[in-house]
């Protein structure tokens, strides 16, 4: 298991930590007949699925002996009869259980949870159930978690605790963050500088799925080099902390709510760092669209002149140039630009007045900016 491979594993704590005992317990004789992996860390889920099937499964059976039961498509006593009954072609077979979520719903599912519990107290030696519990988010510091996903969390050991191992695949603080991704380095034989590991990770909010993507993308970019510095991060993954926030620009500017709407969600659940968040989103919203009036104004129509336009410190970054000139040739006249950051300069004061909620304020902006302005006439993929 990359996470918590190594000589060092054991400097890495919350969820990775968790996952590590969980294999070792899969490894010995203390198994339990099932597990709950609970949280929303798709990276640890990933890599416990990953690590339990390479414990347990012989890869020649490995079609015959791992099953998916989605409680969305099928009930849970499904589940329990495909990992109550032996299978004739492997020899040991895990079975996971998916949208743990729907068993906590309508209804007290008396019988589905006695059922479980039944099947637990006398399992299938040869078999492991493992339910997936991805809808609830359980941070590094567990207290700030959602008093909504406390309620989940408590139900959960309420109704499994006391038959189930409970792996609480926790987001990694940012030096747990910070430790993974040099190991991941080492492992592969290269040096990621200290420097280098944090920018990677306050670039990516501390997203592990989205840092073993870069990290891959930067060891291939190094190459023989050997070595990850800083300026290897700021020019290859720095933009992937912008990129979402040009494609909200870009929904806005397209005048598609909607999409917007959903984009600014993501943005937002990146995002760990409160009002100072709320307050980042909206500075980057109104230089992006500083620029916009720029390029409008000084009637730039390519990649060529953007730079004689925008001046140093101001710039766009190479990889949103055609698409910032592309959004910006959107509006009809800079008095639409102006009144967006008009709309965006209102927010700002809003949320700094520490309204009830932020992501309200940044909701309604957002559907403002949509709605102002008109979309030229020539379609987008003529500009």
């Amino acid at each position: 298991m990359a996470a918590a491979g190594g000589e060092t594993k054991s400097k890495l704590g919350g969820g990775f930590l968790a996952a590590e005992r969980l294999l070792q317990e899969v490894r010995s004789d203390a198994r339990r007949p099932g597990y709950v992996l609970l949280g929303d860390e798709a990276f640890l889920q990933q890599q416990c699925r990953r690590g339990i099937v390479d414990v347990l499964v012989d890869p020649q059976f490995l079609e015959f002996g791992v099953a998916e039961v989605d409680l969305a498509e099928a009930s849970v006593f499904d589940a329990i009869d495909h990992v109550s009954t032996a299978s004739l072609m492997a020899p040991f077979q895990i079975v996971f259980v998916r949208n743990l979520r729907l068993l906590y719903q309508r209804g007290a599912k008396k019988e589905e949870f006695a059922a479980i519990q039944k099947y637990l107290r006398l399992p299938n030696p040869q078999a492991l159930l493992v339910f997936v519990a991805d809808h609830l988010h359980v941070p590094h510091d567990a207290r700030r978690m959602d008093m909504q996903d406390k309620d989940r969390y408590e139900r959960i050991r309420e109704t499994l605790g006391d038959f189930c191992g409970i792996i609480e695949l926790s987001r990694p603080g940012e030096e747990d963050a910070m430790r993974w991704a040099i190991q991941t380095a080492e492992a592969r034989g290269m040096q990621l500088e200290a420097d280098a590991a944090r920018e990677l990770v306050d670039s990516l909010h501390s997203d592990l799925m989205r840092m073993a993507s870069e990290l891959e993308k930067l060891m291939l970019y190094v190459d023989k080099k050997g070595k990850i510095t800083l300026a290897d991060v700021e020019e290859m993954v720095l933009s992937a902390k912008q990129r979402s926030l040009y494609e909200l620009t870009d929904a806005i500017s397209a005048h598609d709510s909607a999409r917007a709407l959903l984009l600014l969600q993501g943005l937002l659940n990146a995002s760990e760092s409160g009002e100072d968040g709320a307050i980042g989103h909206l500075h980057m919203l109104a230089r992006t669209f500083r620029q916009m009036l720029v390029i409008l104004e000084k009637n730039v129509r390519d990649s060529r002149t953007i730079w004689q336009a925008l001046w140093p410190g101001f710039r766009v970054p190479p990889f949103a140039v055609d698409e910032l000139i592309r959004q910006a040739r959107r509006y009809k006249s800079r008095r639409d630009l102006m009144q967006m950051l008009e709309r965006i300069a209102r927010a700002d004061l809003e949320i700094r007045s520490s309204p009830p909620d932020k992501s309200l304020v940044l909701e309604r902006l957002v559907i403002d900016l949509a709605k102002t302005g008109k979309p030229m006439a020539v379609s987008v993929r003529s500009v």
